[in-house]
């Protein structure tokens, strides 16, 4: 991984960070872990689908390889949100520029106090347009800065991502809400990174990556004329792993117009997401994948997602560092 990292070094452009406001609002709690902490994004849904608010941490039981875990962190509403928002920026995006821009400046506008934003645009190089910020203006900016060209490395991109933002507050001791919101239109066609190698690293950083693949017209339309079943292409296929994996969701819009409904759907996730944390009680780092499952046991109607399970290597929880943050509602 450390290789890796060197060898996409040139291929990194991080762009001056635009002036902040000269007024910082105040900010909230910052919640910390006194203990290596697994923090789990947890989304519970009824059988239509709808996200239930007001669960307890009774309610949940938490399953590590077989073995229930004592639930140590619980917040349902407090937890601030890190969005790194990835946008595609290949020279297939080039006519949907205008509606790209006003999804996700309509899907940045959703942040709250507290929360922080990150741009990130990708074609042969991955730029990092604007750090995390809770500037507004910034990340607008940032966003209507973008153009279409070059080629798509779409696994550096998501690498990139994950090691520049993933694992921030995880070595901090910050317990926050990470998702990465990742938009293409295509398959890789030029990244140094293999899609095992991105899989790795999500694995390990308790991201939630949300992967929005626009739909090839070509494709679609040669389907049609063949009278071709509908496949799952290579890329296809990557993206929905990438979000099982990792607990969150994928979309596969047909138009550009629907981004705004992706976006607005995802924001709707994120606003209504628990935040579970649990001390394992295998303590060894021993570079084994742990398999977790969340239930809600007080209601058989209700569905848990959260990310399938995470790598037990060091890094992989988020280290010791001020209070326990301590159970929450």
């Amino acid at each position: 991984m450390t290789r890796l990292v060197h060898l996409l070094a040139p291929l990194l452009v991080v762009a001056p960070i635009f002036a902040q406001s000269s007024q910082t609002p105040p900010q909230p709690p910052v919640f910390r872990s006194g203990a290596s902490l697994v923090a789990l994004n947890v989304a519970v849904v009824d059988r239509g689908d709808q996200y239930i608010s007001g669960l307890h941490p009774r309610d949940f039981a938490i399953y590590e390889d077989g073995v229930k875990q004592a639930v140590r962190f619980f917040e349902s509403s407090d937890v601030p949100v890190d969005l790194i928002v990835l946008l595609d920026m290949s020279a297939s995006m080039g006519d949907k520029m205008d509606i790209v821009h006003g999804a996700a400046i309509g899907f940045l506008r959703t942040l709250r106090r507290g929360d922080r934003g990150a741009i990130v645009a990708f074609n042969d190089r991955v730029n990092v347009l604007q750090p995390l910020t809770g500037d507004r203006a910034s990340l607008e900016r940032a966003v209507r800065g973008t153009t279409a060209r070059g080629a798509t490395a779409l696994n550096n991109a998501l690498y990139i991502a994950l090691k520049q933002f993933g694992q921030r507050a995880l070595k901090a001791g910050e317990v926050r809400r990470q998702a990465i919101a990742v938009l293409s239109d295509g398959e890789d066609t030029c990244s140094l990174v293999s899609f095992d190698d991105v899989l790795g690293v999500a694995r390990q950083s308790g991201v939630g990556i949300y992967t929005i693949a626009l739909q090839s017209k070509y494709e679609m339309a040669r389907a049609k004329e063949e009278g071709a079943r509908p496949y799952l292409s290579e890329s296809d296929y990557a993206m929905n792993t990438l979000a099982r994996e990792t607990g969150a969701l994928a979309f596969f819009p047909k138009e550009p117009d629907q981004l705004e409904s992706v976006y607005g759907s995802i924001a709707n996730e994120l606003a209504h997401q628990y935040s579970i944390g649990y001390v394992p009680m295998n303590s060894r780092f021993d570079g084994r994948f742990r398999r977790i499952v969340v239930q809600v046991v007080s209601r058989q109607d209700l569905r848990a997602r959260t990310r399938v399970g995470y790598t037990a290597a060091p890094g992989a929880a988020a280290a010791a560092a001020g209070n326990d943050g301590g159970v929450r509602h």
